[in-house]
């Protein structure tokens, strides 16, 4: 990719953005979502602009109820299907079984392999069937995240990453939910800013920092689950 189009795409609207990867990328590419508030934003603008576009999720055997109503919810709303990632069974059992079924709590690197088993091996799996991918990602979401570029190499698969909405704030994203009548996760209306896994997601306070529910017992340098890390 030129750096004449990175430097365009980063001055264009999330929808300019998302559009110039459907029609460059069409059925190569697929928008992850972990169904969160900028997650369906994605899902809703995409859709509009093309009905056939492909979205993906990562199911990791450990989220919450309302996030399923909600995969159920958009799957009716847009008549679109959802492309589910499961974790590999054996792997899954193989961890809990050696470190128990909370082993997230008991130390950063055992709830960093819980994001790998979970998270980042479904996650590579399913992007070695791509050619880019898109992604709801803010800079003013958590100090991990200030650097995000609208485009990027995602150097970990290889692929083109865009994350069109990267320069919004989280009253633009509300904005277009309400404006555009989009269906959003409940927890939200329960003080939970950012949704992950149940176990690891908890609501926030009125001071907090909006990413301060995930993983709280860890300093906020440490905050990412791997999904979102060039290794």
């Amino acid at each position: 990719m030129s750096a004449e189009i990175v430097d365009d795409i980063e001055c264009w609207t999330a929808q300019e953005a998302l559009g110039w990867m459907l029609k460059t990328y069409g059925q190569g590419m697929a928008i992850a979502s972990s169904f969160g508030a900028e997650d369906v934003v994605l899902i809703d603008m995409a859709v509009k602009l093309e009905p056939g576009a492909r979205i993906f999720t990562l199911d990791t055997g450990r989220l919450n109820q309302e996030t399923y109503a909600l995969m159920d919810e958009i799957r009716e709303k847009y008549d679109i299907p959802l492309e589910v990632c499961f974790p590999d069974g054996d792997e899954v059992r193989e961890m809990t079984e050696q470190h128990g079924f909370n082993l997230f709590y008991e130390d950063v690197e055992l709830r960093k392999l819980c994001c790998t088993v979970r998270k980042v091996r479904p996650l590579k799996a399913k992007l070695a069937e791509l050619d880019a991918w898109v992604c709801g990602l803010r800079r003013e979401q958590s100090v991990t995240r200030t650097s995000i570029d609208k485009v990027e190499r995602d150097h970990a698969s290889g692929l083109i990453k865009v994350n069109p909405m990267a320069d919004w704030s989280n009253s633009d994203v509300w904005d277009y939910i309400k404006a555009n009548d989009v269906p959003y996760n409940k927890l939200h209306d329960k003080g939970f800013p950012s949704i992950g896994c149940a176990s690891c997601t908890r609501a926030v306070g009125l001071c907090e920092d909006i990413r301060a529910g995930r993983w709280w017992w860890e300093e906020p340098e440490k905050k990412e689950c791997g999904l979102h890390v060039d290794n």
